[in-house]
């Protein structure tokens, strides 16, 4: 069963309620106990994504470690290069 926000437009009480989809939406405020006044707030769904398969366990990690390996190609390139200048000099 999902869980729904609501919010008192009275006293601005929140307040959440683990509730089916097919049941009616509270009236009366719990902290208040004014009726009429509760409207449901959309919130941040949270859930986690466990097990392999998905983009943050599979995908995700292989193309940061990609890209670090790029850059990480890139300074000893620079590096090199820069020795390189360094011996000429001399």
């Amino acid at each position: 069963m999902p869980i729904y926000e609501y919010e008192c437009r009275f006293c601005s009480h929140k307040f959440e309620l683990l509730q089916k989809i097919s049941d009616p939406p509270p009236t009366v405020c719990p902290n208040c106990g004014k009726e009429g006044g509760i409207h449901k707030l959309i919130s941040e769904a949270s859930f986690e994504l466990k097990g392999s398969g998905w983009y943050v366990t599979d995908y995700k990690n292989e193309k940061q470690t990609q890209k670090k390996e790029t850059k990480q190609a890139q300074n000893s390139v620079k590096k090199d290069a820069n020795k390189s200048k360094e011996d000429s000099k001399k």
